[in-house]
């Protein structure tokens, strides 16, 4: 990611949204009473990759802004007012989607920890994604405000 975003201050934001994953994954666990063993580590992957996968994309789009002229602070509420929803949506996906699983009836148990963690990480990530996300974005970048392009590939003034 570093290599990608041309900094070390981007892809630490999206780093900083996972721990709520985590903290969400063991919480949904310890309230359902279902043990970590491999399904529920594999459903921690998956929950894992649609937190980053949702800070990437409101990440992206506040760099874009930015890069564009825009303040740090005004590039983050542009990227939470039009990412919500495709956060929101691919969050509600996943936890609906889940829900019959994590029920789990008579011979399911094995499946439902799969499910409990990925919905327990994804109702603590989509908040943070939402609303620290942009935060962190904020603070981190503002001292970019006014810099229209950087990087390894910048464009050279004419001589």
């Amino acid at each position: 990611m570093v290599v990608n975003y041309q900094n070390f201050g981007d892809p630490f934001v999206v780093i900083l949204a996972l721990p709520a994953t985590f903290c969400g994954i063991v919480t949904m666990l310890f309230i359902t009473g279902t043990t970590l063993n491999v399904p529920s580590l594999m459903g921690a992957i998956m929950a894992v990759g649609v937190a980053s996968a949702n800070s990437i994309l409101l990440v992206t789009f506040a760099r874009e802004r930015q890069l564009k002229g825009r303040s740090a602070f005004r590039a983050a509420l542009d990227a939470g007012r039009t990412r919500i929803r495709p956060v929101l949506m691919t969050a509600a996906a996943m936890v609906v989607g889940m829900i019959p699983m994590a029920i789990g009836g008579p011979g399911e148990e094995q499946n439902a920890a799969l499910a409990r963690a990925v919905i327990g990480g994804l109702l603590f990530a989509t908040p943070t994604t939402l609303l620290i996300v942009p935060y962190l974005f904020a603070m981190l970048r503002k001292r970019n405000d006014g810099v229209t392009a950087y990087g390894v590939f910048e464009d050279l003034p004419d001589e």
